[in-house]
């Protein structure tokens, strides 16, 4: 645990921090990344030892409330933000509540924009689902000997624009050990094999809570199973309560307010003319 002063001047403690990442490059070891929306996932991801989360930037001030001690990521182009100045804007209030650094997958100019400001900044490489038409759906980006040096070069531009670290996404695990050992930039890797620097999965993926699980992804729970019994349990719960309604058995004496007779006499003496 490492004490740092936040965005705002106030005392923290975080688990790892910029700096830890930087220096974790090579080294041989991982962090863990996982998103979260809540509060509670944000203190899960905690008691787990998860170094690292990732969020929408409108979820940081609910991580923290949460976690005071986790990486906090906030992603700030899913808001609506367009301009550059949109999108300082969002990343310096997402670090007033909270955020430890932003990611972005816009241009590079935004990136420079970010990291001029001190803003510690991510970039996003390999495939970026906002942008799976151009890459012709869902796919591995750099699976070919001229798309993994169109990648690279994309990495060594990212590198030079400021960001000091990297979602690689659905990158070929080969192609992605040789551009982790070339770039300087911290390497997360979500489906893009183990070289990198923080292994990352879904939330959602990592608890079971859909029907389908991405091949890159592992299941550890089965959230989709408890999340079916409460659905169901909670309208065998409603229909018993509609058929003591209508049996008239719903409440009972123990179930209402009493009032001592003697009270009760003179309330209704009081209501006659």
């Amino acid at each position: 645990m490492t004490r740092i002063l936040d965005y705002n001047g106030q005392d923290a403690d975080r688990t790892v921090t910029v700096a830890d990442i930087v220096a974790l490059h090579g080294s041989g070891q991982q962090y863990a990344q996982v998103t979260a929306s809540t509060a509670d996932e944000a203190a899960a991801a905690e008691a787990a030892g998860v170094e690292m989360v990732v969020c929408m930037s409108e979820c940081v001030p609910a991580l923290r409330q949460g976690s005071s001690r986790v990486f906090v990521t906030a992603a700030i182009d899913f808001t609506g933000s367009i301009t550059p100045d949109d999108l300082l804007g969002v990343a310096l209030e997402s670090l007033e509540n909270g955020a430890d650094a932003v990611i972005t997958a816009r241009r590079l100019e935004v990136v420079e924009l970010l990291a001029a400001e001190a803003i510690p900044v991510m970039g996003h490489l390999g495939f970026v689902p906002k942008k799976s038409n151009l890459f012709g759906g869902v796919r591995g980006v750099g699976k070919s000997a001229s798309e993994a040096e169109w990648l690279w070069g994309h990495f060594q531009r990212l590198e030079d624009a400021g960001a000091f670290a990297v979602e690689c996404e659905l990158i070929p695990a080969a192609v992605m050990a040789e551009i982790h050992r070339r770039t300087r930039l911290s390497t997360i890797s979500l489906g893009s094999g183990p070289a990198a620097d923080v292994a990352f999965l879904f939330t959602s993926d990592i608890c079971g809570e859909s029907d389908r699980t991405p091949r890159h992804a592992r299941r550890y729970g089965d959230l989709a199973r408890l999340q079916h019994q409460i659905r169901e349990e909670r309208v065998v719960a409603l229909t018993a309560f509609r058929a003591d309604v209508a049996a008239q058995a719903f409440p009972v004496e123990a179930e209402v307010v009493a009032v001592d007779a003697a009270e009760l006499a003179r309330f209704v003496q009081r209501l006659e003319p």
